[in-house]
């Protein structure tokens, strides 16, 4: 079965080297090609594409655009298998936008505090004391990152944690 993808990125360059490299595996297939969010609406909604990076919208994954060819080849099958993926240098990018822009989405942050807390193995309990919510909300915020990454539970959460460089050995967690 070929997935169809289609490219989105505001570079020309950028997808005409995804398209060589997509076009390389005999079981993807470039769809076509757009260069913002607005001008793939139309081909998402005709559901021409099987794969499409678009993390705002609900993106199963998200890599950085450094990431080695063969890398950019299996995300693309990992996600047409329903699967969830995001890279560690992605998700350090998206952990350093949440912390330049803190006042910009207080779900986000209290997300990231969570996930900072889970990497130094604190209980539900204590970071509802820490961080003055209640176990509830810390749980609905662990499950919601669980999500976002992919993650299946949170000892990879705490993998997470330590290799994108939010929790380090020796420090302690900051709210």
């Amino acid at each position: 079965m070929t997935t169809r993808v289609l490219l989105v990125d505001d570079q020309q360059l950028v997808r005409a080297g995804f398209r060589a490299l997509v076009d390389s595996a005999r079981d993807l297939e470039v769809v076509g090609e757009a260069s913002n969010g607005s001008e793939a609406l139309a081909p998402v909604r005709a559901r021409r594409a099987d794969v499409v990076q678009a993390l705002r919208a609900g993106a199963s994954g998200l890599l950085a655009k450094d990431v080695r060819p063969h890398v950019l080849l299996d995300a693309i099958h990992t996600i047409a298998r329903g699967e969830a993926l995001l890279t560690p240098g992605a998700t350090r990018a998206l952990i350093s936008r949440f912390l330049a822009h803190p006042d910009t989405d207080p779900a986000a942050m209290h997300k990231l505090q969570v996930l900072t807390h889970v990497g130094f193995g604190r209980s539900n309990d204590e970071i509802a004391d820490e961080l003055f919510l209640s176990p509830l909300t810390v749980k609905t915020h662990i499950s919601r990152v669980l999500t976002k990454t992919g993650a299946r539970d949170r000892a990879q959460l705490v993998v997470l944690a330590y290799e994108t460089g939010l929790v380090r050995p020796g420090s302690n967690p900051t709210t």
